[in-house]
């Protein structure tokens, strides 16, 4: 008897090791409860940057998608996006067995795409790898049209339902949209097959459950945190990665700052005072509203901090003839109703070339532009010259510049005016005499080298140089708004911490 329960005990311990066996197999694999997907990363060339530029020109810079998001419209736009010029994807499998696609995470959208076997008529799906729905056992037909406007274009196809593998992650029954239809340059010359967005489920296009709130919802993940790490090494084999579920020790170095998000949609937060070199640009200093995302390379923020940026680095902008009228017939005046205490946002419009109160009347504007397709008084180049020489004689009069020499200062920005449809080029060899960039988040600098927001293109003597920044304006009250992109989270290890609704940024490792 003895000897039978020895036996027995053998086999109870083997059927046990052979249940935990099974259950690590069923099991996502994971480090620490950390589920990882590795990011490649394409090298930014010259023609993807102009290229993608030119798309935004062409889009009318997404301003009338960003009034329908933050109204009352039943229309979903995303208008921040272009996709051109980005550099880290991922791949992911979609239906049973596993198709496979390789994606964007993109936090600045909420919708899954790629592009369907139905897309017969875009010449962009003939270059990409298309869902079949019929190779799959999970499909489930939903059928309903749907359509994506992006700052550069749009996609359009119909909602399904499929079993969607993000890493080892099984996401089952997840809708997501069948592009038949991609219309935009953006999407022929990408690497990518579709977007696989990380943002809120408020700026989803027909409500569908993002991938994230189902990998929640289905316990796929032990925390509600997500984190991203770019590689920002050129010569290494992996781009980078996000991180489902947590944060990799290993990614970061420090502790995090974290800031709450503001409002739901975009992962958006208030962002304090903006630096050039030491100085202020003033511009921020009451707060301005920033978005972190991971689908744009670029740092983009208002034409004015632009403007002043590419003066410091020595970037080649465009000559405006309208900033230069205002600078010679109205800077006197200007200088002399703010040191006299004139509200900064009243002045134009007691000079008269802004005959509206600015916050209002550009709202007013930009949808009577693109509705009506007429011009409202006031909302001309003229206006908008004058604001941006405003903003920079009242940040000089803070330093205490006299008033010569800010008006010839002024007058130099004139000539660095960043072109929306040109790359801005620096002289790389002048990389070391350029100033730091700082962002104020959560009360601490956040700091940007120059070697750190220069993007560097190109080998040996045909190498170019090209700043990291592009201009976008949004007005009041929106506005003004940063976009903190690829350049921004290659330095700053980011934490997208949706249980809290909370941002977390650190120094990368």
């Amino acid at each position: 008897m003895q000897v039978f329960s020895v036996n027995m005990g053998h086999k109870y311990l083997l059927l046990a090791f052979c249940l935990w066996a099974l259950t690590c197999l069923l099991l996502p694999a994971s480090s620490n409860g950390l589920v990882r997907i590795n990011l490649k990363k394409r090298p930014l060339d010259l023609q993807s940057i102009t290229a993608a530029k030119m798309a935004r020109k062409k889009s009318g810079e997404g301003v009338k998608g960003i009034y329908n998001y933050l109204g009352s419209s039943d229309e979903v736009t995303v208008p921040l996006k272009n996709y051109l010029d980005a550099q880290y994807y991922g791949q992911i499998g979609v239906g049973t067995p596993p198709q496979n696609f390789t994606v964007i995470f993109d936090t600045g959208s909420s919708n899954l795409w790629v592009p369907s076997s139905k897309c017969f008529f875009s010449i962009a799906c003939y270059f990409h790898s298309k869902y079949k729905s019929t190779k799959s056992t999970s499909y489930s037909k939903i059928g309903k049209s749907c359509e994506i406007n992006y700052g550069s274009g749009s996609i359009s196809g119909f909602f399904s339902q499929d079993s969607v593998e993000v890493g080892d992650l099984p996401v089952k029954n997840q809708i997501f949209i069948e592009a038949t239809r991609e219309g935009s340059l953006a999407f022929l010359l990408a690497k990518f097959d579709g977007i696989l967005g990380l943002g809120f489920q408020e700026i989803s296009v027909g409500d569908a459950v993002p991938v994230w709130y189902n990998m929640l919802r289905q316990n796929l993940v032990d925390d509600d945190v997500f984190s991203f790490w770019f590689n920002r090494d050129p010569n290494a084999k992996e781009g980078g990665e996000i991180v489902f579920g947590g944060v990799d020790p290993k990614h970061y170095k420090g502790k995090h700052t974290y800031v709450p998000v503001t409002k739901k949609g975009y992962w958006q937060f208030d962002m304090g005072d903006f630096l050039i070199g030491n100085h202020s640009t003033g511009i921020c200093e009451g707060g301005c509203a920033a978005i972190v995302d991971s689908g744009t390379s670029l740092l983009v923020g208002p034409t004015p901090i632009i403007t002043e940026i590419n003066h410091a680095i020595g970037a080649e902008g465009f000559v405006s003839a309208e900033c230069k009228q205002v600078v010679t017939q109205y800077g006197d005046l200007i200088w002399d109703l703010l040191v006299s205490g004139v509200t900064p946002n009243k002045v134009c419009s007691q000079i008269g070339l802004c005959l509206f109160n600015r916050a209002r009347s550009v709202i007013q504007s930009v949808v009577a532009r693109e509705n009506m397709n007429v011009s409202l008084p006031g909302d001309d180049l003229l206006c908008t010259a004058c604001e941006m020489t405003v903003i920079w004689i009242q940040t000089q009069l803070r330093q205490k510049g006299t008033k010569d020499k800010v008006l010839q200062y002024v007058n130099e920005l004139c000539d660095s005016l960043p072109s929306p449809s040109a790359e801005a080029v620096i002289e790389c060899e002048k990389i070391s005499n350029m100033p730091n960039i700082t962002f104020s988040i959560g009360e601490k600098p956040f700091t940007l080298t120059p070697e750190q927001y220069i993007l560097r293109t190109g080998e040996g003597l045909s190498t170019i140089c090209i700043s990291g920044f592009m201009a976008l304006d949004v007005p009041a009250p929106r506005g003004p708004l940063w976009i903190l992109g690829d350049v921004f989270m290659g330095v700053y290890h980011t934490v997208f911490d949706f249980g809290d609704l909370q941002l977390g940024f650190a120094e990368a490792a």
